[in-house]
């Protein structure tokens, strides 16, 4: 298989996997409604304005500023990978960035398209290609699911700042497109010795 091949299918199946989950959730639950699979593995359904574990900033501005810089940003990400395929590094390297593109791509298509495709999940389950959407074009939702508290409880008193207060690990709730980034950058760690290749290794190979 060619990397140009392992690249396409990574994006693409990464792409499907995520919406496919995200319009399950978001067409069969009502906002806040959760299903329990394990103790430590829940289905939450919550939505976002598309920043790192909830945060928001500048209301509207800010959302159109978020999704338009990421629009620029899986621009840098896609000319990365584009030039590593002709490179022909390491495939490990190839999956990463791709993984990390499908991952933005995924929340990009939340925050762009979900507000004028979707109606509301407030106290309703809601409706693909809706005739009332709740949003407008770029001002989407990203819509995540996945929570995993696996420990929660009160921690030692001999902890700093922290000591005696209720904790959960892990407390987030993220999304398909949120797991591939982190798989792409732990990969991209892993495999950094092709994806950051030192110069004294550049010159060797040349």
């Amino acid at each position: 298989m060619s990397k140009k091949t392992l690249a396409i299918l990574t994006i693409v199946l990464a792409i499907l996997v995520d919406q496919v989950i995200k319009i399950y959730v978001k067409t069969h639950f009502v906002l806040g409604e959760e299903y329990k699979i394990f103790d430590w593995f829940i289905i939450h359904f919550t939505e976002n304005n598309g920043m790192a574990m909830g945060l928001e900033f500048g209301g509207d501005t800010g959302k159109l500023f978020l999704t338009l810089f990421r629009l620029v940003a899986v621009s840098f990400i896609l000319y990365w990978l584009i030039g590593n395929i002709k490179k022909a590094v390491h495939n490990g390297v190839i999956i990463a960035i791709a993984l990390v593109f499908s991952g933005a791509i995924g929340n990009i298509i939340d925050s762009v398209f979900y507000g004028v495709i979707f109606d509301s999940s407030q106290y309703q389950v809601a409706t693909l290609f809706a005739d009332k959407p709740y949003g407008e074009l770029f001002y989407g939702k990203v819509v995540d699911m996945f929570y995993f508290p696996l420990w929660e409880g009160i921690l030692p008193e001999w902890i700093p700042f922290v000591g005696g207060e209720f904790f959960i690990f892990f407390q987030y709730i993220f999304n398909p497109a949120d797991a591939f980034i982190s798989i792409g950058v732990a990969l991209l760690f892993i495999f950094n010795k092709y994806a950051f290749p030192k110069e004294e290794e550049k010159k060797s190979e040349n």
